[in-house]
């Protein structure tokens, strides 16, 4: 059965049948308790492993309740409370945890995490994020655009601000997906160059523009981030703020694009930094909109990683 890493790994047509069972599975759920297994219940006999190597809260919720509805258990799992953090090796508690569970998701930092888990695992594994990917949830994020505008295909994503691991799994969309992605932001702050150059390979048009005023027109959505990481944040990096001030997003930003564009955050926000609470909570912001479309998609990745779709 196969793993979910990064986007970049699987076939459109995958990609689409799972955005295609997260929009049904959605639907069908209208009106229902949160805690409500579907019918089917496909998961009724699966163990899944939440391994949490940084802090979450979408993730570990959305997660966690997508398998009560599919009617399997959860383990959640901090890495502090293993043996991992006394030093007993990757590829050891992935032999042992595929002994124990059907399925992993795991939320790390390298990704050699990451692969070393799923090269020792017999159960398949689920990238919850890495430092250099966040797949679930730019498949959210792509749910999310389908639901308000329809197909994304030939549409114009612009990523402003820090080109970083969310920026990277956008970039691997827009190669499967067929829209054109344009980074706004400071060249020191660039997506990883594989990543535009493989985006570039599979036929996405990839600009890196400098100046908000010349990619934000014709915009159908812009898309941003925290600047510092939520887990960095106790040391704010004032450089790092000043050199990105000119790419916040507000209300002049959202102006100058589609007068129906999109707007859009993975969350956690740094509220008044890279976005204003005026465009946060504003009628072109789909943010939550997102966040609640994790559940779905995620729900509808563990049966793809389970040869349920």
């Amino acid at each position: 059965m196969p793993d979910f890493l990064q986007i970049a790994d699987i076939p459109a047509e995958e990609l689409a049948a799972i955005l295609e069972d997260a929009h049904k599975s959605k639907q069908s759920r209208l009106g229902k308790p949160k805690g409500f297994v579907d019918p089917e219940a496909p998961f009724s006999d699966c163990v899944v492993a939440l391994i949490f190597d940084k802090p979450s809260t979408r993730t570990r919720l959305s997660f966690d309740v997508g398998v009560h509805q599919l009617g399997g258990k959860s383990i959640v799992v901090s890495t502090e409370s293993t043996h991992r953090a006394r030093g007993e090796s990757v590829k050891d508690t992935a032999l042992v945890l595929s002994r124990y569970v059907d399925l992993i998701m795991i939320r790390t930092f390298e990704d050699d995490i990451l692969n070393e888990l799923a090269q020792y695992s017999d159960s398949p594994v689920i990238n919850g994020l890495t430092d250099s990917n966040h797949p679930c949830q730019i498949l959210g994020d792509i749910m999310t655009f389908e639901e308000h505008r329809g197909t994304i295909k030939n549409k114009k994503v612009v990523w402003v601000g820090d080109g970083n691991n969310v920026c990277n799994s956008f970039l691997q969309a827009a190669g499967k997906f067929g829209f054109s992605l344009t980074f706004c932001g400071p060249q020191e702050f660039d997506p990883d160059a594989s990543e535009i150059a493989n985006a570039q390979e599979q036929g996405a048009e990839v600009i890196l523009e400098r100046d908000p005023k010349n990619c934000i027109p014709e915009a159908d959505l812009i898309v941003t981030d925290t600047w510092v990481s939520i887990h960095e944040d106790n040391n704010p990096n004032t450089k790092l703020n000043s050199d990105l001030k000119v790419y916040q997003v507000n209300s002049t930003m959202m102006k100058m694009a589609k007068s129906d564009a999109l707007f859009m955050h993975c969350l956690p926000a740094h509220r008044e930094k890279e976005v204003t609470s005026e465009v946060l909570d504003g009628p072109q912001s789909v943010v939550f909109d997102e966040a609640e479309n994790r559940l779905h998609i995620q729900k509808s990745i563990m049966k793809w990683c389970m040869g349920l779709l």
